[in-house]
C-alpha cells in the first residue's frame, strides 16, 4: 500500500472558501479513485491562504485487471447486428459467450500503474474544481480561485506526472513568501512535506493554526492580567488569512471605552479582523487588541501594534460620530426613513414590514401572558435602527443599536431589550430570547417572514434559500421549545396572516424540526410518527417523540412494533380482497389467545385516552406495553384468516381496534426501526 500527495500553491485564497475547498476535494478525489477501482484506506485535505493539500494512504501499486461484461444482440438475430456488436466491442466472434438466447462479450481491461491514474485524476479534479468564484489561474484557459504558482503530485515517493497549460506537477513547493526565504525545496512524501514546510515557516493544518493563535494570545493578554475575549468565527478566519500565525498585543486609545462594547468589537472584528481584550473578571472591554500578523517580527511586533492602533483609532473615531448623531433622533422618528427602504418588492417597505411585526407581537403578547402595548410599542420601533448612520456603517449591530437608542432616550428596559434582542436566535450556538415581551418580537419578526415569503411563493428550494427561511423557522422552533411555549402552529399562523397559512408552511416547520432532531441526535422517523396524528404543538409533540423513543428502545416496544407492522400487514392482504368488517369488535367465544387480546385492547382503550389528556405520554407507552404480550400470543396461536366467516370477522375487527388504538399515540407504520 502507499500513500499520494498533491498540493496545488496558488496566490491567496481567501478564507472563507478553505473549509468548502477542502470537502470538495476530498470529494472529488474520493468519487474518481472509487470510479477507477482504486481502493484506498484514508483521505486527508488541508486548506491555507495559500495552498490546498490531498493526501490519500492505503493505494495499490496498481490496479487491479478488470473485465466487463456486455449485452448484445439475440442469437439468431440478423447478421449486420452481430457484425456491428463485434466492431463496438472489438471481439472476434469465436470469443463471444451464447447465454440464454443472448450473445454476451467479456471485455479484458489489463490493469494500469497507479501513479498513471492519479496523474489523470488529479488533472481532471483541478479543471473542475467547484470553486464559488474563481479567475483566470495563469495557466490558459483554466480558472482557479486565483493565480496557480506550482503543484505537487507525488505517489510512493515518485512524482505522478501531469500537466496543465505548460506547467507540469513535480516535487517542489515553496514555504512562506516572506520567511522562508531559502526559496523552492522537496520533498518525498507526507511527512517530508509537513516537515519541510514547518522548517519554513508555514503551518499546514487549520487546527494547528487555530491552536497556536489561541495559545499565543492567551499567554500574551494573560501576561497583562487581561483576558481574550473569544470569538470562534473570527478564529476560523483569521487561521485562513496567515501561514505563520504570530498573535500580536496592541493598545488603543481608553477615551473610546465609552462607547457600546458591541461598537468596539464590531470595528475590531469586521475592519480589522482584531480580537478585543477585558480585564480578568470585569464587564465591559479593555483598552488594547490582539492581532493576528504572518510573521515574526525583528521588534516583537511592536511596530505592527503601533500602526494597527492609529488604524484602529481612525475606525473608532468614525464610529463615535456615528453614535454621538444617532442618538440624537428618537427611534420612532426613523420610522418614516423606512418608508424608502424596501423590504421586498413584493412585500412593501421596511415600515410596513414593521406595522406587520407590531400586530404579530401583540397578538403573540395576548397568548403568552405578555404586555400586547408594550409589544406593539418593540415590534413597531425594533427595525428603526436601520435607518440610523451606525447601523448603515456597520449592519452587523442592527437590532443591537437599537436597544441603545431605546434605552438612551428612557424607554422601558423591556422593550429595549426586545428589540436588541429580536433578531436571536441567529445560528445553531446564539441564545434565545427568555423576557416575555423580546420572546414576542422575536417570534413576530421571524413568522412575519416566513408567512410573506411564503405567501408570494419564495419558499426556499434544494439548497437555495436566499432569505433564510430555515435559520428563522429553526428560530422559531428554539423559542418555542426552550420557552415551553403552548402555541399550535396552525393557529397561530392563521391568526397572524389574518387567513388560511400559506400553502406548505406547516409541513416545513415539520421538515425544520426532523432537522433539528437529528442534528440532536434523535430520529427523524419518530417526527414523521408523531406529525402523522396531525399534532401541531411542538412542546406536547416533542414529549411524545421523547416518550416514543423511549418505549421503542425497551423490548416491549421493539416487540409491539413488530406485531404492529404485523397487523397492518395482514390488515392490508385482507383490504385486498375486499372491504374489511365494519364496527368494534365484541366478546364471542374464542381461543383463549383471542380473547386474552380482547381483553388487554379493552383496558387499553380507556387508559389510553386518560393518558393522552392528561399529555402523560409515558403513561400512555406503558398503557399500550399491556398489549405486547397479548399481541405477540395471538398471531403465534391464532389464524386470522379464519375459513369461517365470523371468526375472520371478530378477529379482523379486533386486529383493527388494536391497530386504533395504537396510531392514537403514534403512528408506529411510519418507524423505520
Amino acid at each position: 500500500m502507499a500513500q499520494y500527495l498533491l498540493e496545488i500553491l496558488s496566490e491567496e485564497i481567501p478564507a472563507r472558501m478553505q473549509a468548502a475547498a477542502a470537502r470538495d476535494l476530498a470529494r472529488l478525489a474520493g468519487e474518481g479513485l472509487k470510479a477507477a477501482g482504486l481502493p484506498f484506506s484514508e483521505i486527508s485535505t488541508f486548506a491555507g491562504s495559500r495552498r490546498l493539500t490531498l493526501v490519500v494512504e492505503g493505494l495499490p501499486l496498481r490496479q487491479e485487471d478488470r473485465a466487463e461484461e456486455r449485452r448484445g444482440p439475440r442469437i439468431g438475430a440478423p447478421e449486420a447486428a452481430i457484425e456491428g456488436f463485434l466492431r463496438s466491442t472489438g471481439v472476434a466472434r469465436e470469443d463471444l459467450e451464447a447465454r440464454d438466447g443472448v450473445w454476451f462479450a467479456i471485455l479484458r481491461h489489463q490493469g494500469r500503474p497507479t501513479g498513471d491514474i492519479l496523474g489523470e485524476l488529479a488533472a481532471s479534479l483541478i479543471a473542475r474544481f467547484p470553486w464559488p468564484k474563481s479567475m483566470t489561474s495563469g495557466l490558459g484557459s483554466l480558472r482557479w480561485v486565483r493565480p496557480i504558482r506550482s503543484l505537487i503530485s507525488l505517489f510512493d515517493g515518485q512524482v505522478a506526472p501531469f500537466e496543465i497549460e505548460g506547467l507540469a506537477a513535480g516535487a517542489l513547493t515553496a514555504g512562506h513568501r516572506f520567511m522562508g526565504s531559502a526559496g523552492p525545496f522537496d520533498v518525498r512524501d507526507f511527512a517530508d512535506y509537513r516537515a519541510g514546510l514547518e522548517e519554513h515557516f508555514v503551518v499546514l493544518d487549520a487546527g494547528d493554526r487555530k491552536q497556536r493563535i489561541l495559545t499565543g494570545a492567551r499567554a500574551l493578554v494573560a501576561a497583562r492580567g487581561l483576558e481574550l475575549v473569544e470569538d470562534p468565527g473570527l478564529l476560523d478566519e483569521v487561521a485562513g488569512m496567515v501561514e505563520w500565525p504570530t498573535p500580536i498585543l496592541g493598545d488603543m486609545d481608553p477615551a473610546f471605552l465609552d462607547l457600546p462594547p458591541e461598537v468596539a468589537r464590531t470595528v475590531m472584528r469586521v475592519h480589522q479582523r482584531y480580537f478585543a481584550v477585558r480585564r480578568a473578571g470585569e464587564p465591559g472591554l479593555a483598552p488594547h487588541f490582539l492581532c493576528v500578523a504572518n510573521i515574526d517580527a525583528a521588534d516583537g511586533g511592536a511596530l505592527i501594534a503601533a500602526g494597527n492602533g492609529r488604524v484602529l483609532s481612525a475606525r473608532l473615531g468614525d464610529a463615535r460620530f456615528f453614535w454621538d448623531e444617532d442618538r440624537k433622533v428618537p427611534l420612532a422618528a426613523r420610522l418614516e426613513r423606512l418608508e424608502g427602504v424596501m423590504f421586498h418588492a413584493r412585500l412593501g417597505s421596511m415600515r410596513a414590514r414593521a406595522d406587520r411585526i407590531s400586530a404579530a407581537a401583540r397578538l403573540i403578547a395576548g397568548r403568552i401572558g405578555a404586555d400586547p402595548e408594550a409589544a406593539a410599542l418593540a415590534g413597531r420601533l425594533a427595525k428603526a435602527d436601520l435607518a440610523s448612520g451606525l447601523v448603515g456603517e456597520f449592519p452587523e449591530l442592527q437590532g443591537v443599536m437599537g436597544g441603545y437608542y431605546a434605552r438612551h432616550e428612557g424607554l422601558a428596559a423591556d422593550v429595549a431589550q426586545a428589540i436588541s434582542e429580536h433578531y436571536r436566535p441567529q445560528g445553531p450556538s446564539d441564545v434565545t430570547p427568555r423576557a416575555p415581551l423580546a420572546i414576542c418580537v422575536a417570534l413576530a419578526d421571524k413568522l412575519d417572514s416566513l408567512i410573506s415569503f411564503f405567501a408570494i411563493g419564495e419558499a426556499p428550494t434544494g439548497s437555495r434559500d436566499p432569505f433564510a427561511l430555515r435559520r428563522a423557522a429553526l428560530g422559531v422552533i428554539r423559542i418555542i421549545l426552550e420557552n415551553g411555549l403552548r402555541l399550535p402552529l396552525s393557529a397561530l399562523l392563521a391568526e397572524i396572516a389574518g387567513r388560511a397559512p400559506p400553502d406548505g408552511l406547516v409541513a416545513f416547520f415539520a421538515d425544520r424540526l426532523k432537522v433539528a432532531l437529528r442534528d440532536a441526535g434523535g430520529r427523524a422517523d419518530l417526527a414523521d410518527a408523531v406529525f402523522a396524528l396531525g399534532d401541531d404543538d411542538l412542546v406536547r409533540i416533542i414529549a411524545r417523540i421523547d416518550a416514543l423513543a423511549a418505549f421503542l428502545a425497551s423490548e416491549d416496544g421493539v416487540n409491539l412494533l413488530a406485531g404492529f407492522k404485523r397487523a397492518s400487514n395482514s390488515l392490508a392482504a385482507e383490504a385486498k380482497k375486499g372491504p374489511l368488517p365494519d364496527g368494534a369488535p365484541i366478546s364471542v367465544a374464542a381461543p383463549p389467545e383471542q380473547a386474552a387480546l380482547f381483553d388487554a385492547w379493552r383496558l387499553c382503550v380507556p387508559a389510553v385516552a386518560a393518558a393522552l389528556a392528561a399529555e402523560d405520554f409515558n403513561a400512555a407507552m406503558e398503557a399500550l406495553s399491556r398489549l405486547r404480550a397479548p399481541v405477540d400470543a395471538f398471531f403465534e396461536k391464532v389464524l386470522v384468516n379464519s375459513e369461517v366467516a365470523e371468526e375472520r370477522t371478530h378477529r379482523l375487527r379486533l386486529l383493527t381496534a388494536v391497530r386504533s388504538v395504537m396510531l392514537s399515540v403514534a403512528d408506529f407504520g411510519l418507524v423505520t426501526g
